[in-house]
């Protein structure tokens, strides 16, 4: 089996290293990490990259699209080869994940109208302008299309994929090896459940992202 992580500028990086600890131990998976362009691709710190050694032109298909979000995401759904990529991707894929608001680059895409999915909890109207219905739920699956949650949500979602391509127990497995029980020292909620001032600095962070990826100096 094949798996097809797509990177651009501006990721968060535990989009997809949360969903690539899990997904890529499956038996027999094979991993590429692809962009439009060959090289070191960075997060959205400008501290942490991650090497695309494919091209996206040299991928003809896959059996699982994996597409990570961030604040890198708005360039991205901007970038029209990278959009044709993950369309044409889609296409051939058995399964297609987006964690957080990669959601959006999904929307773009034309790929979830008239769907249900999962997103982060700040791009919820974003993800619904492009006609999916969106839930509150750590994740989702609606037919091939598995959507996580907002960053961390990757490993819940991608345990569950795990699930439905290899068995609970191959999944349940997988899980002991990541040594995954969450116990977060602040307890643990939704986010709908969360101090108004917490969310209105992350809303705040969040509306100032693209200014923040444009002031990066990235040492790599």
């Amino acid at each position: 089996m094949h798996m097809a992580v797509v990177l651009f500028d501006g990721y968060t990086a535990l989009d997809i290293i949360g969903g690539y600890e899990v997904l890529a131990n499956i038996p027999g998976m094979k991993v590429d990490f692809a962009a439009v362009d060959k090289g070191l691709v960075a997060a959205d710190t400008g501290r942490l990259g991650i090497v695309a050694y494919k091209r996206l032109d040299d991928i003809g298909a896959t059996d699982l699209l994996y597409i990570p979000g961030g604040p890198g995401v708005r360039s991205a759904i901007a970038d029209a080869a990278l959009m044709d990529h993950v369309r044409r991707l889609h296409a051939s894929a058995s399964w297609t994940v987006s964690v957080c608001n990669g959601a959006e680059i999904l929307g773009a895409a034309g790929l979830i109208d008239g769907k249900e999915v999962t997103t982060n909890w700040f791009a919820r109207d974003r993800v619904r302008a492009y006609g999916a219905t969106v839930l509150e739920k750590r994740f989702h699956r609606d037919g091939t299309i598995v959507t996580g949650a907002g960053v961390s949500a990757s490993i819940d979602a991608a345990l569950y994929l795990a699930a439905l391509i290899g068995g609970e127990e191959l999944s349940r497995i997988l899980q002991l090896g990541i040594e995954y029980y969450p116990a977060p020292p602040f307890g643990s909620s939704t986010p709908d459940l969360q101090p108004a001032r917490a969310k209105q600095i992350i809303e705040g962070v969040e509306k100032s992202a693209s200014q923040r990826l444009a002031a990066r100096t990235i040492p790599f």
